[in-house]
């Protein structure tokens, strides 16, 4: 865990358009933390904890400055990513607080391995086992009892597997059985996040397939498959 009370930062932007998950389409404005406990082999962040950029530490109070400089009074929503925000204790509580102290909404998402209590304040809260094509495995544990503290809070909060290929699907259905009770979303694998050319057609293929095994699930019947809005339209741009 990050115990400095300074949160790493790697990158704020916005405002855009959030491209995944249970706020899809939604505008927001982006911060970016550096840090993981992850090294998905797909990642298309890894410049948040392969070396390759340095993080700025900034206190909580820098980065709600930050946000409003670049982004004025043109938003109410902020997005959390990563790497591994839930790295990170007690300095994005306080950024969480001061948000909503301003009436601005706060999305954050992770991967299910490590649990805080400032959990209970994001108002949109996106838990995402990786599947298998990361190379990285879930612990089911930690995940059980992260969405068990959630769920006796009534805490408002989705999960969101990442489909490339069959093995995948399987994981994510899998993932869907053990909870099923709570909203579930698919999202379209990139396999090629650091090309610089436009990877829509494949990803709209990829999407097609992924509706079709959807479609034809019986035990799929609640899930929602969708496609990386985002790329659909930028590509890997970054910051936007």
């Amino acid at each position: 865990m990050i115990r400095e009370n300074r949160i790493p930062v790697m990158e704020i932007f916005g405002p855009t358009i959030q491209g995944e998950g249970m706020v899809i389409g939604c505008k927001t404005v982006f911060i970016r933390t550096g840090g993981c406990d992850y090294s998905c082999a797909w990642c298309d962040s890894a410049f948040t904890w392969n070396g390759e950029e340095k993080a700025k530490m900034m206190t909580s109070r820098q980065v709600f400055e930050k946000l409003h400089k670049i982004g004025e009074n043109n938003f109410n929503h902020v997005t959390i990513s990563g790497g591994n925000p839930a790295l990170i204790g007690e300095p994005l509580a306080e950024l969480i607080n001061l948000l909503h102290q301003k009436g601005i909404h706060v999305g954050l998402e992770t991967q299910g391995t490590r649990f805080q209590e400032w959990f209970y304040q994001v108002d949109n809260l996106i838990i995402s086992p990786k599947p298998p094509s990361s190379n990285m495995v879930t612990d089911f544990n930690k995940l059980d009892d992260i969405v068990e503290k959630l769920t006796k809070a009534r805490t408002t909060f989705s999960l969101k597997v990442v489909v490339f290929d069959d093995t995948d699907f399987n994981f994510a259905k899998m993932v869907h059985l053990r909870y099923i009770k709570i909203p579930f979303y698919l999202s379209v694998g990139n396999p090629k996040p650091y090309t610089e050319r436009s990877v829509a057609l494949d990803l709209l293929k990829r999407l097609e397939w992924l509706f079709d095994k959807v479609i034809q699930d019986s035990e799929m019947n609640n899930v929602r498959p969708l496609p990386q809005l985002h790329t659909l339209v930028w590509g890997n741009k970054r910051k936007v």
